[in-house]
């Protein structure tokens, strides 16, 4: 069994209350993308109206705003979203809690936006679940543990 600063990386321990926690991340995570998406989209309204309308092609990446913040942000060092480490929170690879890479990061947010499309009881698995882990958590290969219980123990 492998383990993480003397914890086995089985360890329940690592996910006891992130079910909560991820709905308050999530809605965090939310408001600060519609007001990303908001900005933008005043933006390129008025690059659209200075321009005649010739510059109006580049105003629909503001529907993928979503994806490149929940991506990025799971792929950087930090390994959790502004939402998430407010909440305490951060996702991680399951096999051996390393950080995510880019392509799980798409991944994780693209099947949690299908997820959501499909209806909402189905996060209500992450209840039932090893490890709380939703489907999207499951086919994407990682899992979302509280900061705290992995961080490194300093003396």
């Amino acid at each position: 069994m492998t383990t993480i600063n003397a914890m086995p990386i089985d360890d329940d321990s690592l996910t006891w209350g992130v079910p909560s926690r991820r709905v308050g991340a999530f809605i965090a995570d939310s408001l600060l993308i519609m007001l990303l998406t908001l900005s933008l989209s005043v933006s390129f309204a008025v690059i659209h109206v200075m321009s005649l309308g010739l510059l109006h092609g580049p105003a629909h990446l503001v529907l993928i705003v979503g994806l490149i913040y929940e991506a990025c942000f799971m792929a950087s060092p930090a390994m959790a979203t502004p939402g998430q480490m407010l909440a305490g929170l951060q996702t991680r690879r399951a096999d051996d809690l390393g950080r995510p890479t880019l392509l799980q990061g798409i991944a994780f947010t693209v099947l949690l936006y299908l997820t959501l499309l499909a209806g909402v009881i189905w996060l209500g698995i992450a209840f039932f679940t090893h490890r709380r882990r939703t489907i999207h958590d499951m086919i994407s290969g990682l899992v979302v543990v509280r900061a705290g219980a992995v961080a490194p123990r300093r003396w």
